[in-house]
């Protein structure tokens, strides 16, 4: 398992403008929202709004923001509710797309991630027409500089890890979902810090483009769904290499 380009993805998008910077805060706001209304405004009992917070302040997100998307999500003025729902299609030169969003508008939604799939060379597609194509794993990516190889893998012997990745300055780490939290609790422990720790859509195989016009078409494409704030979360099986 190698490849995986969705923390490539995450440090593009943390290298943007301030303006960009605050649709990633929109997007967790709205996670943060549905997690409230699910399960309820305490992060003790509410396991997943704590995971949300630990995600928030991981992406510099200020504590009175968070604060306040808690108190509206479970106050009686909050009238908007979202729902997920998860888009598959190809982009260009067929590469495999997930699309996961929260709306609280599914015609516009809808309408928006079909422009962006045509204008791209793209299609939309219907439910698993490439989902059988990704695995979910829970994937905790970790910076090389702020811990040794040696030490993190003696530690990984103690868990359930499935996989082991070492490259391009990162060590990432692969899990079943349901041992996803023991282990990422378990290194948190331990000491290390975490790029990004998540459950994410892995493909089970990887595609290169061809030229550099297609792949700019591609960047293109993912850039205008990671800056639609119905849009949460995007996974593909372009090899960026």
């Amino acid at each position: 398992m190698s490849g995986h380009s969705k923390w490539k993805n995450i440090m593009h998008k943390k290298e943007k403008t301030d303006s960009q910077r605050a649709k990633i805060f929109t997007k967790i706001g709205r996670e943060i929202t549905l997690a409230v209304k699910e399960g309820g405004p305490d992060p003790v009992s509410n396991s997943k709004l704590r995971d949300l917070i630990s995600k928030a302040k991981a992406n510099n997100v200020p504590n009175d923001n968070i604060d306040r998307v808690i108190k509206k999500a479970s106050g009686d003025g909050s009238d908007v509710n979202y729902e997920e729902v998860t888009y598959e299609g190809y982009g260009p030169c067929g590469i495999a797309v997930i699309v996961q969003t929260l709306t609280d508008n599914r015609n516009r939604t809808a309408g928006n991630l079909r422009h962006y799939f045509d204008k791209n060379g793209g299609n939309l597609g219907q439910t698993g027409s490439v989902g059988w194509m990704f695995s979910s794993k829970g994937v905790i990516v970790i910076d090389k500089s702020s811990c040794e190889e040696d030490r993190l893998m003696e530690d990984l012997m103690e868990t359930d890890c499935e996989d082991f990745v070492s490259e391009d300055g990162l060590y990432e780490v692969y899990t079943s979902p349901d041992k996803f939290v023991r282990v990422r609790d378990f290194l948190a422990q331990k000491g290390y810090e975490f790029l990004s720790a998540d459950t994410e859509m892995v493909p089970s195989s990887y595609s290169s483009i061809p030229d550099e016009e297609s792949k700019d078409k591609m960047q293109r494409f993912l850039d205008m769904l990671e800056d639609d704030d119905d849009v949460q979360n995007v996974y593909h099986n372009w090899d960026e290499k």
